[in-house]
Parts: structure tokens; sequence; C-alpha cells
């Protein structure tokens, strides 16, 4: 799994650049942090009652019964992050006072991005003749300086955008089966593909992080695609 980025995309330019200055080893260095990433924005809005903690939670069922086991596999990490935050299941049966109101979305998007462009240069090395006589002919060889920046053009690439929308519903205080949102994030992967059953769990990981955090909060989070680390956000 990873996440194409602007850093990656610089490593590889910084090697090409480079060029016999810059050793296998150290190039090997620069382009090992890159596809490794997996990256979601992150925009939540909230006004989470203060009483919560240790509140009960249930999912509310979607309309659409397809893929019903991917989706109540989904449902289960929002229902883990939510057992973290101090809340509980409620009872086989009963609806509790959160409700979990959980989507996904799966799609492609044309981008377009700046590529610089790096020209190839060779010298000639003359002729020469050695302290015993022996000529050895001229050659070309490449530009101990690597190779030059002569401009930048523009490609367009074809990115997978994926998406968790989390509603959290609270049935306290609301008319009787209209619970009313105290909680609402979604979170938008968009890079190289991936499968989405592996992108929702980061994608989840990344609604709860800080929950419920500040309202109107817009955040990226990046994952370890290995370990599963939080790396920045």
């Amino acid at each position: 799994m990873h996440f194409s980025n602007v850093s990656c995309l610089m490593a590889t330019n910084v090697a090409r650049r480079c060029g016999c200055w810059l050793t296998g080893l150290l190039a090997a260095m620069l382009l090992s942090g890159c596809a490794s990433l997996i990256t979601a924005k992150v925009t939540s809005f909230n006004q989470w009652p203060a009483d919560m903690v240790g509140a009960t939670f249930s999912t509310i069922a979607p309309q659409v019964k397809a893929n019903d086991l991917e989706q109540a596999a989904y449902e289960g990490y929002a229902q883990a992050a939510l057992e973290k935050s101090g809340l509980k299941h409620a009872a086989p049966g009963q609806v509790g006072r959160v409700q979990i109101d959980l989507m996904t979305g799966n799609g492609t998007r044309n981008r377009q991005y700046r590529e610089p462009i790096y020209q190839d240069y060779y010298v000639f090395q003359p002729p020469y003749r050695d302290a015993a006589g022996n000529v050895y002919p001229g050659y070309w060889t490449p530009d101990r300086f690597g190779s030059r920046y002569v401009g930048d053009r523009i490609v367009n690439r074809s990115v997978q955008v994926s998406t968790l929308r989390l509603r959290l519903l609270d049935s306290k205080g609301s008319e009787a089966g209209k619970p009313r949102a105290v909680f609402e994030s979604r979170a938008v992967y968009e890079g190289d593909k991936e499968d989405l059953v592996d992108l929702v769990p980061f994608l989840v990981r990344a609604v709860f992080e800080d929950f419920p955090g500040k309202n109107g909060h817009v955040s990226v989070v990046s994952f370890d695609a290995k370990t599963g680390a939080v790396i920045k956000k």
C-alpha cells in the first residue's frame, strides 16, 4: 500500500540530478521512504455533549442491503474506536443513545502535476598518452555534475479517491426517531490505487484521531502503511 506524494518525486529528481555524485546507497536512502504512507484529509464538525462517557451506542441499519458483511466490518472499526473513547455497546436488540451512521465511497479523479525535466549531459575526454607512451582514444562520458534541469511539463494523472463519512447521532433530548447529529466527519484518501477494504481501517483511525476534536477542524493524518503508526497530523 502506498500514497504518492511530492516528497517521493523530489527524492527521485534529486537522485537523478546529482548523477555520479550520488552513490547508489544514498539514492536508496532517499527513495526508501517513498510508497509507504497512507494519508487522509479529515474534516470534522461536532457538538459533543460532556456527559457521553459510558453512553451506549448502536448502528443505524443501511437502507441498501448490498455488501452487508463488508459494511458490518467497517462499522466494527468505528465501534471499536468509540469503545476506546469511553462508550459501550448497547444490549442486543436495543438502540443506543448514540447511533452510528457510516458510509464509504470509491472513485477516481484526474489531476494535473508539474513535473521537472532533466537532460543528460556528456563531455568529451580527449585522447591522451600515458608515461609509457601508450595512446588512448578519446571518449564521451556523463558530466560529473549529472543531469541539468531544463524546465517543467504538465502531466495528467488519474488518482483514486476513497472517502469515509461518519455521523454520530444523539437520541438524548431529541424527538423520538429523530436523533440529532453531534459529530460529523469525512476522511478522504487521494492517491495510487488501493483496495477500499485496506483503506477503511486507516480512514476510521484518521477520523478518530484526537476525537472529538475542535468543531470545524481540518487535518491531514498520515500512517506508515506497514506498521500502522501515525507519522504526522
